[in-house]
């Protein structure tokens, strides 16, 4: 009896779930195909090399997050997790700045009141922090949207203290994965990750994720994160950089709806103000 109601919901993690989270269907409609936008429960993939605009695109949608409504935002709170330790809250600040309507110090505050930022060294303590989200989440109703930057930090890590067993070497992934899952079912969160491309597709090789077999063919993607990682993505997005001399944008991105095999290709550019499409 008792450890049933240990494990029993309390109120606060009840009202927290059936409160509906804040939509996000004006997040950014050029990122995706036919439907326009992410709803609760999906996951965004960003995959490309480095350099390709992946982490200047979170930015990006951060800012859109923060922003107030009046000045063009969503006006809702997000999670970022920093695993690449790449994050610059520097290049945030100077992209709301360009943003606000009329930008201060305090209206700079009120936004980045909204942002939470979580580190993490390791896959153990990537897994060990989303365990620990649960909480946040019930005392934080407006945060609608986690982001990982990214899922790919520990790999070769993980594979060295892994040996040669592939199951331990995805072991800390999966049991990540498991948990996102959760959270993302039962707290209605939007999930967006990236992934770096460390793996080249030979130019014979039949392989695609997701049955997306043209756009496997027109990017260079293999997929190399472990089998339940692949499998909650519903939303995957392919970055690069423009190889034509004189293009004006400098950066690509095809977005692929894992279900349905929509497609969308935006090229676009970042400048000081951001990314521009």
């Amino acid at each position: 009896m008792v450890d049933g109601l240990g494990k029993a919901e309390s109120g606060a993690q009840l009202l927290t779930r059936l409160e509906g989270r804040s939509s996000l269907k004006k997040l950014e409609p050029y990122l995706f195909a036919e439907e326009g936008y992410p709803v609760h429960g999906d996951v965004v993939e960003f995959h490309g090399p480095e350099g390709a605009g992946k982490t200047e695109m979170l930015y990006h949608l951060v800012a859109r997050c923060v922003l107030p409504k009046a000045g063009g935002g969503l006006e809702v709170s997000l999670l970022f997790i920093d695993t690449d330790f790449h994050f610059d809250m520097l290049r945030l600040v100077t992209v709301l700045e360009h943003r606000l309507p009329q930008s201060s110090e305090e209206r700079i505050k009120q936004c980045l009141g909204r942002f939470f930022l979580v580190t993490c060294n390791s896959s153990a303590q990537l897994l060990l922090t989303l365990h620990s989200l649960e909480n946040m989440f019930c005392s934080h109703p407006s945060l609608c949207l986690l982001m990982i930057d990214s899922m790919s930090a520990f790999y070769w890590i993980d594979r060295a203290n892994g040996g040669e067993n592939l199951s331990l070497q995805e072991a800390n992934l999966r049991r990540c994965v498991q948990c996102l899952e959760k959270l993302l079912r039962e707290y209605r969160l939007a999930l967006f990750a990236t992934t770096q491309t460390i793996m080249r597709k030979s130019s014979n090789s039949a392989e695609s994720a997701g049955g997306l077999q043209d756009e496997a063919d027109a990017v260079d993607y293999r997929p190399y994160l472990c089998k339940s990682w692949q499998q909650l993505i519903t939303h995957r997005i392919f970055f690069s950089k423009q190889c034509q001399p004189g293009s004006a944008k400098g950066f690509s991105l095809t977005s692929c709806h894992v279900c349905n095999n929509s497609v969308v290709k935006r090229p676009f550019s970042i400048s000081e103000d951001g990314i521009q499409f």
